[in-house]
């Protein structure tokens, strides 16, 4: 059986992503054209909230859609808030289907990801910078060269089939991290 995840993550997006703002993007039409070229079959699914019939679901605060995307008859489904450009949830009284459809094309993208297509642009995304260090910080600060560096690494190493991020967030938790030293211990 074919490795669908092995050759869309082998497909470079560099000569397709773009910058909005501070972040890097594929957009729908690129990933699509991609993932089709790539398997014609695929499909998309925009599920539907079946009390409602509107193509996107809401906890009565915000909203979010569920879109599937199956290749070779494996699907793999992405949830995604409906946001706003500053990527906050849009209340749900102040949701418009332009919103909606937005929202729709970006889940889009992030589902034929997790087939392997352009998955390297989250990489990361779920953990923020670490905040500069403060003087009045009740946590210390891990360095280099520290003992306890060394210990979270041999952690990380002998733990490969742990999730990295559950990891680093607790590192986080329990230690001031500045960025570069985070971004070693995330290449570990």
């Amino acid at each position: 059986m074919e490795n669908v995840f092995k050759k869309l993550s082998t497909i470079s997006i560099k000569d397709k992503v773009e910058k909005k703002g501070k972040l890097d993007y594929l957009s729908w039409a690129n990933a699509w054209a991609l993932l089709k070229q790539n398997y014609p079959t695929a499909q998309r699914i925009v599920y539907e909230d079946p009390a409602t019939g509107l193509n996107y679901f809401t906890d009565g605060k915000t909203c979010y859609v569920k879109i599937g995307i199956v290749v070779n008859e494996l699907e793999h489904i992405d949830y995604l808030p409906i946001m706003d450009f500053r990527n906050a949830a849009i209340v749900v009284d102040k949701v418009t289907m332009f919103d909606v459809n937005k929202t729709i094309q970006r889940s889009t993208v992030k589902a034929i990801g997790l087939h392997g297509l352009g998955l390297s642009l989250w990489i990361g995304e779920d953990i923020k910078e670490a905040p500069p260090l403060k003087t009045a910080s009740k946590k210390p600060g891990l360095l280099l060269n520290d003992v306890n560096y060394k210990k979270i690494v041999n952690y990380i190493e002998e733990n490969k089939e742990l999730d990295r991020n559950l990891i680093l967030n607790n590192v986080l938790k329990k230690y001031t991290v500045e960025s570069q030293l985070l971004k070693r211990l995330k290449d570990v």
